[in-house]
């Protein structure tokens, strides 16, 4: 069996913890309809427009 062969510093092993916790941002797009901020591939809710096309109704929200 595989034993270290030097222990990894307190720095070094909280540093790949670190890098792997990382919370990754959601990529927004400006929508044409509203010109709000929205996430890719969501209906928009303030306009209720989906790939140019209205799919919901904003106003029964």
């Amino acid at each position: 069996m595989a034993v270290p062969k030097k222990k990894h510093s307190k720095a070094r092993t909280r540093r790949r913890k670190a890098i792997n916790s990382k919370l990754a941002v959601p990529t927004l797009i400006t929508s044409p309809e509203s010109g709000e901020k929205v996430r890719r591939h969501r209906v928009d809710l303030a306009s209720g427009f989906y790939r140019g096309k209205q799919v919901i109704d904003p106003e029964n929200l």
